[in-house]
Order: structure tokens, then sequence, then C-alpha cells
């Protein structure tokens, strides 16, 4: 058997110990387990920024990983807890959407997965549910516990909408900024693109000349999409398409998002030719 392994994704971020007696919990009930921080810095209550930082990390972890994630301004109401298994590794935290992209992204794979509603197995804080109900859930499906054994089953958990990309005219696409990340770069919802030669693709075919590209976001315009961020003189700003294929807006030894003023939830457009 595998080291018993869980990943946390939380908004718990480093000041608090949050994020630390989640791991003792674990600890505590699944001793060996290893764990990892995917990150505790999303912004705090954002299932969106978490359902994305979530779809770009899961697919380099191990298949028995358990990952725990834990953006949840729903605690204490009504809603679901939930753990999905996939083969991609299994899921645990709140119904609140933030497992959609990930879940989005094993249907278009035509995975399988199956889900259940986690019964508490101690008494529930009405603020900490990280800590008395989906840790340890995660410690025991890390143990090797079946999914089966932690609650009922679910078929519709629920799906934040898909990231935006829309295509208003046939020379203009429309987004959103995502994300910011510690280095001031500004990632958006455009994507994912592959790089073929002089242009960029999308899946359903688009193709973009990435010379006659036009990114705007606030008042700002860039031209141009290029590969590396060393390909503009310092503390200019660019265009390229991150690790994770979504558009990003950077500046070479600057912070875009200081520059630009972009921030998540910002209008992002893309005017091309093919």
């Amino acid at each position: 058997m595998p080291v018993p392994l869980v990943a946390l994704l939380t908004d718990f971020g480093s000041a608090d110990p949050y994020a630390g007696v989640m791991k003792g919990v674990l600890a505590a009930r699944c001793p060996g387990v290893q764990t990892i921080d995917i990150t505790h810095a999303v912004a705090p209550q954002r299932v969106a920024q978490g359902a994305y930082l979530l779809r770009v990390a899961y697919r380099y972890f191990p298949p028995h990983t358990v990952f725990l994630c834990v953006v949840d301004p729903g605690v204490g109401t009504a809603r679901r807890g939930l753990a999905i298994q996939t083969p991609y590794g299994a899921f645990v935290g709140p119904d609140n959407g933030l497992f959609s992209l990930a879940l989005d992204d094993i249907d278009r794979d035509g995975a399988p997965w199956s889900a259940v509603e986690l019964r508490a197995t101690t008494a529930l804080s009405h603020t900490f549910h990280g800590r008395d109900l989906f840790a340890p859930a995660a410690a025991a499906l890390a143990c090797g516990e079946p999914l089966d054994a932690l609650g009922p089953p679910v078929h519709d958990p629920i799906r934040l909408s898909p990231l935006r990309l829309e295509r208003p005219t046939p020379d203009r696409l429309v987004g959103d900024v995502i994300h910011v990340d510690h280095f001031g770069n500004v990632i958006t919802s455009l994507g994912p693109w592959t790089w073929q030669d002089t242009h960029v693709a999308l899946a359903d075919g688009l193709r973009v000349r990435v010379s006659s590209a036009r990114v705007g976001v606030r008042n700002v315009q860039i031209e141009g999409i290029v590969r590396t961020y060393g390909e503009v003189e310092p503390g200019r700003l660019m265009a390229l398409i991150s690790s994770d294929g979504q558009l990003e807006i950077a500046v070479n030894g600057g912070r875009a998002a200081a520059q630009t003023g972009a921030r998540p939830g910002d209008r992002v457009t893309l005017r091309f030719q093919p």
C-alpha cells in the first residue's frame, strides 16, 4: 500500500492555527500520513478561485491522494459536506462548487466518479468543519476506509458556471480575471490554449495569430502574445500563455496587477485575427 497522502487547499492563510489543526487531526486519525500544502492563500471565501487552483494542481499528484479542500463561506449552514472518489484521487470538502472545475475535467475525460454526503463522526462546531468533519473524512479515506462508509450517495454536487470564455464577435473573446498570483501575474479565464507555431489554439479549433492579438484589461491594451517572460524588456507589460494554458498578463521583473490595477472579476478582452 502506498503511504497515505493528503493535499490541502484552503483560504486559511498562514497566520492562524487552522491549517495546522487540520494536519493534527489527520496525523491523529491516520498515523504515518504525509501532507502537502497546495496553498492556504486562496482569497477569503473566494470559492471560484479555489476551484481554479485545485484544477491547476490535482493532475500532478499520485492517484491515491486525498485532496482536503476548505473554502467554506457556508460553514455551519445546511450546505452538504462531500467526499468524491475519482481515478485522479479523492476530494473532500464543502458542497459549494469548489470541486466544479476538477469534475468538469474528469467528465471531459470520460472517467467515472462517485460521491457521498459526509456524516459527522464527532460533534460539529458551527464555524470549523475543516477540523470536525472534513479532516476526519480525509483521514479515513487516506487510511483505506471505503467511500461508501462515509455517508449516503450524492449524484448532484453543486457546479459553478464554467470559466467565462465568450465569443460575441468572430474576432473577439471575452473573459474575466480569475487569479492574481504571488508574482502579481494576472491569470484570466481565456483558455486553455496550446501553441501551434505562430498561433495559439483552443480545443474547439479556434486559432489566434499571436502577432494580431490585442489584450485589454481595465484601461490597458497589450499587443501580441509572447512565449516567455524574457521576450520583452524589463518593466514592460506582456500577454503570454500560463503553465496551465490560460491567457496571462505579466510584467518582466514587475507586477502586472499593480501596473494594470486588475483584480479578480475584472473583464478581459482578446481581439485577434485567425
